[in-house]
């Protein structure tokens, strides 16, 4: 099928991590993937599967040309800051980027004439709730900018539906892991901050040690406890979420995770099974806005959508993770590129 007769998603962030695997994903559907991102943390090499435009979310006429020239059918909305850490240090930075940028989206899609958009959340929203399997309509009450910045997008979300008739599917997600098992794409931040990429860089003795933050959470082992969910299985929930809006089945929150969580230690003590390496480690204090314990229940994506996570499995998301890995990863720190166009 030729560009011209494919419809088009436009895909913020998807030089990014998790943008990029949704671009793929979206071209084997059958759709255009038109990549929008300011390649602060992207990555040129992973826009292999359709158009990128090179702009950023605080760019309202940016944001304008790209849906006059392109005319998305709808919007997938990666883009956005998601460090906790810094988010703790520079909550203005990730008001002004998430809340912002999210904002001009919105209108930008709007007056262009949009009506679906798939939103990435995220489960900080819901802040520390330990020992509670997380729905969707457990009690939202986040720790730091980024979960406060995402869940004002939400309300934003909500409100252009009132107004506007918007349709938006929003996942409010938990630690996403491992890589395209092609290990055509992968996740490959610099620097990287994410567990399992960083766990792998220590195994492989390209960094001295794994610094795991905090000891003494209130947990069986005393470090944090997550719910990861492969990437793939992430963004197959995505195109299920675009297709339940081309139904026309209207809004819809849905959170994506095993129901499954764990911990810091537990993730490093399945390393040697997926990598055949051990992990050389050291603890450090607590990261500021942490929650101790994450977990997701995931029931109304399986029994509305269809989705399961087929991927899951922590052998598997740590097997390809370190294949992606030992391809070399990608060759260009995002700020040392030049792009032209």
């Amino acid at each position: 099928m030729s560009d011209s007769a494919r419809p088009v998603i436009l895909v913020t962030g998807g030089a990014g991590y998790i943008g990029s695997h949704a671009c793929k994903l979206l071209a084997q559907a059958g759709y255009l993937p038109v990549t929008f991102d300011n390649l602060s943390t992207g990555w040129t090499e992973a826009v292999k599967f359709g158009p990128l435009v090179v702009g950023d979310l605080l760019d309202k006429p940016a944001l304008k040309a790209v849906f006059d020239h392109y005319k998305p059918r709808a919007v997938m909305h990666f883009a956005a800051l998601s460090q906790v850490g810094e988010a703790a240090r520079e909550p203005g930075l990730y008001w002004r980027n998430n809340l912002g940028g999210s904002l001009n989206l919105v209108e930008a899609m709007v007056e262009a004439g949009g009506k679906d958009i798939v939103f990435s959340s995220t489960c900080a929203t819901y802040g520390d709730q330990d020992g509670v399997v997380l729905t969707e309509d457990s009690a939202q009450q986040p720790l730091n900018a980024y979960g406060s910045s995402k869940l004002a997008v939400e309300g934003v979300l909500r409100d252009f539906g009132t107004s506007h008739g918007l349709n938006a599917v929003i996942f409010r997600y938990f630690n996403v892991a491992g890589a395209d098992p092609e290990a055509e794409i992968g996740e490959w931040h610099k620097p990287e901050t994410h567990l399992i990429p960083v766990m792998i860089e220590a195994a492989a003795g390209a960094r001295e040690a794994l610094l795991i933050n905090g000891q003494d959470y209130p947990t069986h082992d005393g470090t944090c406890i997550r719910d990861y969910v492969h990437v793939m299985d992430l963004v197959d929930a995505h195109l299920r979420g675009l297709r339940w809006l081309e139904q026309g089945r209207g809004s819809r929150v849905f959170n994506l995770g095993t129901g499954v969580g764990f911990s810091v230690a537990e993730v490093i003590r399945n390393c040697h099974e997926g990598t055949g390496r051990n992990v050389p480690h050291a603890f450090g204090p607590r990261r500021a806005g942490d929650a101790a314990a994450l977990v997701s229940g995931s029931q109304r994506a399986q029994h509305d959508l269809g989705w399961s996570a087929q991927r899951s499995s922590l052998k598997m998301m740590i097997e390809d993770a370190w294949r992606w890995y030992l391809t070399g990863g990608y060759s260009e720190q995002p700020s040392q590129r030049t792009v032209e166009g």
